[in-house]
């Protein structure tokens, strides 16, 4: 009872000072006994570049600000901006767990490892922090932390660039740390993947099964979990059913997964049926950059 009431303290907490915010026309005092991860967020890209001109020297100012660029699409201007924080705030693992984030939409995955790889060092020995949610999920409960996503994050930039191991270690290091199963069953599916490449079908059909066997607490993370579900094969769907979601991320996410799951049953031409019409479109979604990659490493292997 302790722990569900409170998670229902932190729900009530959060949405009091999301919509104390959302009215602001201009950016308002944080207080200064509110720990960094609850603070106010502004509610979007003009309000954010307001409080970042009116408190030039407050970091959470220069993340957000980013942030709001980089969901209108502007990924060089995030980019560009957290370079700019760096100069002011060197060696913030903050800044470089965004701007490694962005550097991914911009399909530079060099740069990205190098700022994740970099953050993660930074942190270490740290505590852990909640990241508040831009886009949050239908609860407006947020998931992840600084810590999993520097991990997270990480684990995808080795992933494109076919650092194999490495993305498997980074994703096992997310799954450590995860505070909670959206946050597992992400590490765990990018993990499986990571195995799969590695060529150990075997364990990545073990780990997919753990949690497809599980009764798990999802709040976000419904794609990867059904994408677990069918890398374990106990998800019989048809796999163009699986793939047909009307929205595009979940389209990119389920299309990507269910070619690796093709791949991992032996069925190339099929895989590369459902990925190359994925990539003809591109996006910043985290699987049509995988499914480029993955096309680049079928190519290769011919």
């Amino acid at each position: 009872m302790r722990g569900a009431a409170c998670a229902t303290l932190l729900t009530a907490l959060l949405a009091a000072l999301l919509a104390s915010c959302a009215s602001l026309a201009a950016p308002a005092p944080v207080p200064a006994g509110l720990p960094r991860a609850l603070r106010p967020i502004p509610a979007d890209r003009a309000a954010a570049e307001a409080r970042w001109r009116a408190h030039p020297d407050e970091l959470d100012a220069w993340v957000w600000y980013g942030r709001r660029i980089a969901y209108e699409g502007d990924f060089a201007g995030a980019v560009a901006l957290y370079t700019q924080a760096l100069e002011r705030f060197p060696d913030e693992p903050e800044l470089l767990r965004h701007r490694g984030h962005r550097y991914l939409s911009l399909r530079r995955p060099r740069e990205a490892h190098d700022d994740l790889a970099r953050a993660a060092r930074l942190l270490e020995g740290r505590p852990d922090a909640v990241e508040l949610d831009g886009a949050p999920n239908e609860l407006d409960v947020p998931r992840g932390t600084l810590l999993t996503n520097v991990w997270y994050h990480l684990g995808l930039a080795c992933h494109l660039l076919e650092r194999d191991e490495e993305a498997a270690r980074a994703f096992a290091q997310c799954l450590a740390l995860a505070p909670n199963d959206d946050f597992r069953v992400a590490a765990a599916y990018w993990r499986t993947l990571a195995l799969v490449h590695l060529g150990r079908a075997d364990d990545a059909r073990a780990l997919a099964g753990h949690f497809a066997a599980q009764a798990l607490d999802l709040m976000e993370s419904f794609d990867y979990a059904a994408l677990l579900a069918l890398l374990a094969g106990t998800d019989r769907r048809a796999a163009a059913e699986l793939a047909a979601d009307p929205q595009p991320l979940s389209r990119a996410t389920l299309t990507y997964g269910v070619a690796m799951a093709q791949r991992l049953a032996g069925d190339d031409a099929a895989a590369r049926a459902l990925l190359e019409p994925l990539v003809a479109a591109p996006t910043a979604a985290f699987g049509c950059l995988a499914a480029e990659a993955e096309l680049e490493r079928m190519a290769r292997a011919r």
